[in-house]
């Protein structure tokens, strides 16, 4: 639990880092020239761009801290790799899908919130994808060095 914690701090930082980055390179290649640190919505539904940003900010850092927290799932021994995944799925989805939703980065319709699982459902299952076949290909060639 301590370990989860310390890793979450760090991952704080991260959260609201990836965030901004995201909102430079949406208003770069998907908006119309100008920056947009938050998405019209948002800053309609809570008054003003200041506080809209400020939200977004400690609510990106919350996903950071979850999603870094989370990861001490993949140092549990005893579990198997599918209870891992599994929980870590069921982990980042509840951290960010309704993060996503409060924070207007999704569309407000069924439809909308199938879209964004899909994609978020689709680059959980790449990166653990990525991560799997270099972790195989890693004990591949620590045995090939152990003959």
């Amino acid at each position: 639990m301590k370990k989860a914690i310390y890793r979450g701090l760090y991952g704080i930082p991260v959260g609201i880092a990836i965030s901004y980055l995201l909102t430079v390179v949406h208003s770069l290649f998907l908006g119309d020239g100008q920056y947009a640190p938050c998405v019209p919505e948002l800053t309609l539904a809570v008054g003003n761009e200041a506080v809209a940003v400020a939200l977004q900010a400690a609510s990106s850092g919350l996903l950071g801290f979850a999603f870094s927290a989370a990861s001490v799932i993949w140092e549990l021994e005893g579990w198997s790799l599918a209870r891992q995944t599994a929980s870590h799925f069921g982990i980042l989805s509840c951290a960010m899908l309704p993060t996503a939703y409060c924070f207007y980065w999704m569309e407000h319709s069924v439809m909308g919130f199938l879209q964004y699982f899909g994609i978020f459902a689709g680059i959980f299952f790449l990166i653990w994808l990525i991560q799997y076949l270099r972790i195989r290909q890693n004990i591949k060639n620590m045995n090939k060095k152990l003959k």
